[in-house]
């Protein structure tokens, strides 16, 4: 049962790039066949059973019990798509698209392209109501540069929470890769779902909460390398846009923990400073203060340049992965001896 453990490494980044280009060529599977709209699915029922009283413990035991969900789903993966009746091209194919499901750069993308859009053409109203599909905050009332602020500010910190996050733990844990992914993304899930503060989550969704900041933590600080990297590259193409690296890195360290959120303030600060716009959320926050207010086009640099950074990312996880062959193929020599 635990083949799967002795995979080739190579097999590893197969996985990935062929999760790339599903991803990118083709986007989302349907929702009855997404993995993550099944997971939404298992905290959807816990939500409806929500205790009156113990509710902090109730969301350990939710949250305990979709992360073993998710973990369930990648090994049952791993087990079918390493058995030696499957064809290796069969598994990886298998492996890629339930790896594709746990990221989404195309998706990501789309975001920030379709408020652009409305906006170019002068239909605030309708870029107000994509934004609000995106945003928790009230955008019935944004002007325009709120909005390309907003929309650059959801890209931005999504890159990490999306992209970033579930092919760092996919790349580092080796044989578990797909396993780690998936817990991450229960997490991400749960967050999303039931990590709010208001009264009526800020119990149930406390432990979701807490441990989705803890596994952004290290991703957040590594995507300012990402983003520096991107802007550097895409600012000497030619016939590219252009970019601040050095803006990128200045904005970064001052204003990374001007949120009160431990991490989304990180790629936020690096990429207005690349892009070198100023990022506000009225009574809230500002990032990048001086610099020049977003608009549409705007939103596009930002997206090209997260686009670059999602993609070098990915070249860099395939470097791990090579990296980490020979320990973990050191590891799974000792474990075969063992049993």
């Amino acid at each position: 049962m635990m083949d799967f453990i002795f995979a080739g490494y190579m097999h590893m980044i197969y996985v990935l790039l062929f999760a790339v280009l599903i991803d990118l060529a083709v986007g989302e599977p349907p929702a009855r066949l997404h993995p993550v709209v099944w997971i939404g699915t298992l905290i959807g029922i816990f939500k409806k059973h929500i205790p009156s009283s113990g509710r902090k413990t109730y969301g350990v035991f939710m949250g305990i019990s979709c992360i073993l969900f998710a973990s369930l789903i990648a090994y049952i993966v791993l087990l079918v798509s390493n058995q030696s009746l499957v064809p290796e091209l069969v598994g990886i194919v298998i492996e890629a698209y339930f790896l594709k499901s746990t990221f989404s750069i195309r998706r990501l993308l789309f975001a920030g392209e379709e408020v652009a859009s409305s906006l170019e053409v002068g239909a605030l109203e309708e870029a107000r109501k994509q934004l609000s599909m995106y945003v928790s905050r009230d955008t019935s009332k944004l002007s325009d540069s709120h909005v390309s602020s907003a929309a650059i500010e959801t890209v931005s910190e999504n890159y990490v929470d999306s992209v970033l996050s579930p092919l760092l733990y996919y790349s580092v844990a080796g044989p578990f890769g797909l396993i780690a992914a998936y817990a991450f993304k229960a997490v991400s899930t749960l967050d999303s779902m039931v990590g709010y503060r208001d009264e009526a989550h800020r119990e149930v969704g406390f432990f979701s909460a807490k441990l989705d900041d803890v596994l952004n933590w290290i991703p957040a600080r590594i995507s300012l390398f990402f983003i520096w990297v991107a802007a550097f590259f895409l600012n000497i193409l030619p016939k590219n846009m252009s970019f601040d690296p050095s803006g990128a890195y200045y904005c970064s360290n001052k204003d990374c923990k001007v949120p009160d959120s431990p991490n989304s303030g990180y790629p936020m600060a690096a990429v207005a400073g690349a892009v070198g716009v100023k990022l506000e959320k009225p009574g809230v926050y500002v990032l990048g203060e001086g610099l020049a207010s977003p608009g549409a086009e705007s939103i596009k640099r930002a997206n090209r340049l997260v686009e670059g950074a999602a993609l070098i990312s990915i070249a860099c996880f395939s470097l791990v992965i090579m990296f980490l062959q020979t320990f973990y193929g050191n590891l799974c020599n000792l474990v075969k001896v063992i049993l």
